[in-house]
């Protein structure tokens, strides 16, 4: 399994308190973390501008995990 500083920055920020704060960094501390290169914000916009395109809006962060999980041959796991 794998995650980004992404995802870690998108669930630490919907936690309260330190001592969850701390257990969530616990538990993500086992897996590997996958970070962008230069190209990947460049794809993302392609990827985002292609959903518009088809009536479907996507943010920003969104684009950018879907081209991260391409790029890297990832499945997406999602809740939203």
């Amino acid at each position: 399994m794998l995650t980004t500083g992404l995802i870690l920055q998108e669930l630490l920020q919907g936690f309260a308190g330190p001592k969850n704060r701390d257990l969530l960094l616990h538990h993500f501390s086992v897996l590997a973390c996958v970070q962008p290169d230069r190209h990947d914000p460049m794809e993302a916009a392609d990827v985002r501008n292609a959903c518009r395109r088809q009536g479907v809006q996507i943010g920003t962060i969104d684009a950018l995990l879907i081209q991260l999980c391409c790029g890297h041959d990832i499945t997406l796991l999602s809740t939203d």
